[in-house]
């Protein structure tokens, strides 16, 4: 839900309409904090609800107690995802590396600690996710409000509350297109449970897709990137340039995909062992590789070209176009190719990347098409529309001192 800031901050900071950044910041704080309070009895009742779906007892038990532990980071996500956003929005790249770097070292040893030192186990590890969380969190708070933004951060406002419809639909859109394409995936592995041989399908997949997650923060890199250079540059009124970083942007990714995908061809006897002492899961890992690989070179293309869409505002849009390609193309023909004509977890796996094919090229037709122009020219409104439009005197008699 968050994802509506990257596109309503990415195009006010290229109109320099960069007094609204700050309420943009706070209704994002409010509608994904409402959320997570509304999903709370989620991690809450995880226990029960995991029995009901037929999960064993000793895993709904060891899932539901970690849960619970974990409800600080669901309200630290809330917080952390728009700062985030908001500060990329801005090009503070380098803020962001380092507080993150900085996080991630007191997270592996406080990680370290408590799991091992201290044997508090999965407890150990959600205190641990908690305080590094909540960290970052604490960190780029101090960072915007030592002014370190200049005026796209002027202090907390009662604008924050108002308009918050218009910014809810963006939010809401933004949501299903990045949960429909996250819940396709994760998928995967749910159907591979249900196989013959389940527990070598589920341990062959989860090593894939957890080479494919690492090769995917790659091509997400660049879906950042995208959104905010597409984002900045139609709001400035500059549809070409917009167009010109498209083009960039996916020929780096893709090239980068490709040279990933074949460094895994040419190892694909070797890689799996660093994984698993199972001779078994080694050889269908193997099996799948051009699969992975594939999958690879096909997802360093499709990121950025939802960070296009979340740029451009398209989220309503690419979500019906997700629906489709996912889950009335792609997870049937899975199935179909798994479970009736018994390929196994290949078919599955290659009926899922058709429907990735399909969804990419069409994103890639929408955007050939796309008149850049134009969608320059309704930038304006649809920050106006989406994210309402305050006058200096509503700003100064609305905002609070931070």
């Amino acid at each position: 839900m968050g994802s509506a800031l990257e596109t309503l901050c990415g195009q006010a900071y290229g109109a320099r309409k960069l007094d609204m950044m700050g309420v943009y910041l706070q209704r994002s704080w409010v509608i994904v904090n409402t959320t997570a309070l509304i999903l709370s009895p989620l991690y809450i009742f995880a226990r029960p609800l995991l029995r009901l779906i037929g999960q064993k007892q000793e895993i709904a038990d060891t899932a539901g107690k970690f849960a619970i532990w974990m409800l600080p980071q669901l309200f630290a996500a809330s917080m952390n995802f728009p700062l985030v956003k908001f500060l990329q929005a801005q090009r503070k790249m380098m803020v962001l590396t380092v507080v993150t770097a900085v996080t991630l070292g007191l997270h592996t040893l406080l990680s370290w600690f408590l799991m091992f030192k201290l044997k508090w186990g999965l407890v150990g590890a959600a205190v641990a996710l908690n305080a590094s969380y909540w960290f970052l969190v604490a960190a780029l708070l101090v960072y915007i409000l030592s002014g370190a933004c200049g005026i796209t951060w002027s202090g907390f406002s009662w604008m924050a509350f108002k308009n918050l419809w218009s910014f809810i639909k963006l939010s809401v859109a933004s949501a299903i297109m990045l949960c429909l394409e996250m819940w396709y995936f994760m998928a995967l592995i749910l159907f591979a449970g249900y196989l013959k041989n389940p527990k070598i399908s589920v341990d062959a997949l989860s090593i894939s897709v957890n080479i494919s997650g690492w090769t995917l923060m790659v091509a997400m890199g660049f879906n950042a990137a995208t959104s905010i250079w597409v984002s900045n540059e139609l709001g400035a009124g500059h549809p070409r340039t917009a167009k010109f970083a498209l083009i960039v942007v996916v020929i780096n990714s893709f090239l980068i995909g490709l040279l990933l995908a074949l460094i895994l061809i040419t190892f694909r006897q070797e890689y799996p062992t660093a994984f698993t002492r199972s001779e078994v899961v080694r050889k269908l890992v193997t099996n799948l590789t051009p699969l992975l690989a594939f999958s690879i070179i096909i997802n360093s293309v499709q990121p950025v070209l939802t960070g296009v869409a979340v740029g451009a505002g398209w989220q309503a849009w690419v979500a019906y176009v997700n629906i489709g390609c996912y889950y009335i193309f792609g997870i049937p023909l899975g199935l179909l190719l798994g479970y009736i004509f018994n390929y196994g977890v290949r078919g599955i796996w290659i009926g899922m990347i058709t429907g990735t094919v399909a969804q990419t090229c069409i994103l890639l037709i929408l955007t050939y098409r796309t008149n850049w122009d134009k969608e320059a020219s309704a930038t304006e409104d649809r920050i106006r529309k989406w994210g309402g439009k305050l006058d200096d005197k509503e700003l100064m008699n609305g905002r609070v001192d931070s």
